[in-house]
């Protein structure tokens, strides 16, 4: 794999650069925010690790310029704040992942790992289906009712992994492993505030809804349920 590193910290960016490199990746290295910007918009990198406080530029401004960009690289943020609150501000801003500091070596290469299995488009199916919302994974839209709705990358993800489990209750667990690969204090919005935006860009103005919550349990994508 090909890895864009940003990160301000030489001796952090070296170590992690060499363990990378020992794992048989390609790694390049950023060391501010606005070279960071600079390679992120140069493309062609299967994952960015992205420090949060940088100089020149804060790293989350950077994540935010490349999803408005349809820039869709899996990002793990790195950052020494790590309350529940700065990870929700990290996955807002776009963010697929985040580590706090001090973080074991093995974890981030297993994290950065995992965010690139994530991206390989599956080898079955290539679209989804359910009354008449229709999901591409090819073309990456979606539409219902033959118009298109736009959706933000993590808002497209999760609609993919509730309509590949169409017909099935997913669990709040399930959506955070899944769709964020990481494991939240259960008391976390993040899964609400992008469920909610999800319903009213599918579901508005439509006579038969097509996300439910299912009381004490989830969320399902299915029609017929009130």
């Amino acid at each position: 794999m090909r890895i864009l590193i940003v990160e301000d910290d030489r001796e952090a960016a070296n170590y992690l650069v060499k363990a990378l490199k020992e794992a048989g990746h390609v790694a390049e290295h950023a060391a501010d925010g606005d070279d960071g910007a600079h390679a992120a918009a140069t493309g062609g990198f299967d994952v960015v690790v992205m420090d949060r406080m940088l100089p020149k530029r804060d790293g989350l401004s950077i994540v935010q310029e490349m999803r408005a960009r349809g820039d869709e690289t899996p990002v793990l943020v790195l950052s020494a704040l790590g309350q529940v609150d700065d990870r929700v501000d990290g996955l807002k801003a776009g963010g697929d992942d985040y580590l706090a500091k001090p973080y074991a070596i093995s974890e981030l290469l297993a994290r950065v790992e995992a965010l690139a299995r994530r991206r390989r488009p599956g080898e079955v199916e290539t679209s989804y289906r359910v009354g008449d919302l229709v999901l591409d994974r090819l073309s990456h839209t979606v539409t219902r009712g033959g118009e298109e709705i736009v959706l933000q990358p993590r808002e497209f993800r999760l609609l993919e992994y509730l309509m590949k489990n169409a017909g099935q209750v997913v669990t709040r667990t399930m959506l955070l492993e899944n769709v964020w690969d990481y494991h939240f204090d259960p008391q976390t919005n993040v899964i609400d505030v992008h469920m909610s935006r999800l319903r009213a860009k599918i579901d508005k103005g439509q006579a038969k809804p097509l996300l439910h919550t299912v009381r004490g349990a989830g969320y399902m994508v299915r029609e017929g349920l009130k």
